[in-house]
This record gives structure tokens, C-alpha cells and sequence, in this order.
């Protein structure tokens, strides 16, 4: 069935295909945005840490004196997007940050539509469920919930995941835009675990699987002890929209998915392939 939609939407794809635009050398912003500039990199930075850091580590990280550093964060934090914790005196994302992601998030109709599938998804699993899209050639958690298993997945939405180890990432790779097997092959592929497929041609043919049989694995290749199972989400025009997954360790999901599991996860991803208007 996908290999048939997949023979009718080429041209579909290639004209969806994202563009990413060409970056910039590193710290070579304009000078007229230098300013803005720092203040979105320490933001971005203090998005990345695990607890608010000091002003002078802050400042370390950007060879900025302190006092830059400060002005910066004082702005930030007047608007709500920094936050000073006042015993420590150290500095940590802001509350307003946490909901305008939330609120862009919920701009991308299928992280609306997909929202009841994945509950259900993880109701009858147990197993955590995630949401990936491709944005500007990034693979990109958009949604997630974590499952009843004793083990806590820490991905977030927002984290990037590797396309080439990863079972989200074998699914755009197989049915996503034109080229972008090419890409991944022609860039570095880091080993996350000695399971990590870096070779280019084992790598081609796990692609190649996946388009055949429509799902995808990838036991230990992000993590070790964990896998996870996805299927690709298709919308009005036959092109690839999303990927949905359940993931677990491999205690629970092995390398060749139970019957049941392999059938909720597609089945969640063809229901909400058929609400984005799917007629496959």
C-alpha cells in the first residue's frame, strides 16, 4: 500500500522538500544584530543546561565580560524569558519561554491531530509514544508521553534526533523528501552505541527494508537497552507528514516487534494519516 502512494507522490515530495538556509560562519553575526545575537545564543544556551548556571559560567561560555553577560540576562528576564533564582543568585530558563513553545508547538496540525492517537497509543502499550517531524532537514521531537514502564525517557519536544540511528529517522529517510538519504550519507554519521549504523551501504539497505515493509526499528543505535518501533504518518497528498512511535526497552521491544505492538503502531499512524485526509 505505501509502495503505491510512495510511486504517485515523487513530485508532490520534491516540491514540499524544506529548504535550509545557508548558515552563517560561527560568530560572525551582522554587526547590527551582534547584540541580539549574544542574547538568543545565552538563551539557547541556558535552554541546553540542566540548572540555572552562574553569571560567571555564563559569561566563561561566550568569553563575554560580565557585565554584557548581565545586561543581556536583566533584559531576558524583565520579559520573562530568563528567570534569577534568588538564593543561588544563578540564572535558568523563564516561564514565558516554556509557553511560547508550547504555543508554537501547537501551530503544526499534526501535533494537534496526532494528540488523542498517541494517548490511545500509549494506553494500550504502556510504552512511552513520540511524535517526530522534519524541520529545515532536522529531525525534531514534537510530542511526547511517557508510558507506566519503571524506566523514564528524558527526550523532550524539541530535541533532534539522528536520522541515521534512529527508527524516526529510517522512516523520513525512507519515505521523506528526495535526496535526504544522500545528505545523511554524504555527512559524518557519529556512533551513538557500537549498535549505531554508520556503514553507508547497511545503512542504504535498512532504509531499503523499511520502505518495503513500512515500519521501522532501531535497538540500541541511540541508546543502549532501548528501542523503539515507528511508522510513517502520510497526509492529503501522500507525503510524508509525520513519524509516530512507541518506545521501550528492549526487554519489552525487541529488534522484531509482538504482532500487537507492531499493529498499534500502525494503526495509530495510519488513523492519523486518514484525519489529515489520507485516502490511501
Amino acid at each position: 500500500m505505501l509502495e503505491q502512494v510512495m510511486a504517485k507522490r515523487s513530485a508532490a515530495r520534491a516540491a514540499s522538500k524544506a529548504r535550509r538556509p545557508v548558515p552563517r560562519a560561527a560568530g560572525r553575526a551582522p554587526k547590527d544584530t551582534g547584540t541580539l545575537d549574544l542574547a538568543l545564543r545565552i538563551l539557547d544556551h541556558l535552554a541546553a543546561q540542566n540548572a540555572p548556571v552562574a553569571l560567571t559560567a555564563i559569561a566563561q561560555a561566550f568569553a563575554a565580560s560580565k557585565s554584557t553577560v548581565y545586561r543581556h540576562l536583566s533584559a531576558l528576564a524583565r520579559h520573562g524569558f530568563v528567570r534569577r533564582d534568588t538564593s543561588t543568585g544563578r540564572y535558568g530558563i523563564g516561564v514565558k519561554l516554556m509557553v511560547l513553545g508550547e504555543t508554537s508547538r501547537s501551530n503544526f496540525e499534526i501535533v494537534t491531530v496526532a494528540r488523542d492517537a498517541l494517548h490511545r497509543l500509549r494506553d494500550t502499550t504502556g510504552h512511552a509514544v513520540s511524535l517526530c517531524t522534519l524541520l529545515d532537514d532536522d529531525l525534531v521531537v514534537m510530542d511526547l508521553m511517557h508510558g507506566r514502564s519503571v524506566v523514564e525517557f528524558t527526550t523532550r519536544p524539541g530535541t533532534r534526533l539522528a536520522l541515521h540511528a534512529s527508527a524516526h529517522g529510517k522512516i523520513w529517510l525512507a519515505f521523506g523528501p528526495e535526496g535526504l538519504l544522500g545528505k545523511v550519507l554524504s555527512a559524518p554519521r557519529q556512533p551513538w552505541t557500537p549498535h549505531t549504523i554508520t556503514d553507508a551501504k547497511t545503512l542504504t539497505g535498512e532504509v531499503q527494508a523499511t520502505r518495503k515493509r513500512g515500519w521501522a526499528t532501531a535497538p540500541d543505535e541511540a541508546v543502549t537497552g532501548v528501542n523503539t518501533l515507528a511508522a510513517p504518518v502520510l497526509d492529503h497528498r501522500g507525503v510524508l507528514a509525520g513519524s509516530i512511535a512507541m518506545v521501550g526497552s528492549t526487554q519489552v521491544l525487541a529488534a522484531k516487534p509482538s504482532g500487537p505492538q507492531l499493529r498499534a503502531v500502525l494503526d495509530a499512524a495510519h488513523g492519523v494519516s486518514r484525519d489529515l485526509g489520507w485516502k490511501g
